[in-house]
């Protein structure tokens, strides 16, 4: 996994790719089991519905009354630095 193409939100974390064939960048929450996905013609857009993705995804936690997941860096060999930014678990 690229450190360098991941984004983060509200303790989430996601991942970014681009379809060249569909010219269309999309990802997935990385570190949890329940799948979140979005996508975007640019990269406002992407980050957009990640934004989007989560928030619907805590909020429908909340309506049904589970604990939502965070994202466990950890298993990516990814933590935060002092500075809050990713860097690569030794």
């Amino acid at each position: 996994m690229n450190v360098n193409k991941m984004i983060r939100y509200n303790n989430y974390v996601g991942s970014v790719e681009f379809s060249e064939t569909d010219g269309v960048f999309y990802g997935k929450v990385q570190g949890i089991n329940s799948l979140i996905s979005y996508e975007g013609t640019t990269i406002s857009e992407l980050i957009d519905d990640f934004h989007g993705a989560v928030d619907d995804y805590i909020e429908l936690c909340k309506d049904e009354n589970i604990k939502p997941e965070i994202s466990n860096f950890e298993n990516y060999g990814i933590k935060y630095n002092f500075m809050n930014e990713f860097v690569i678990a030794k």
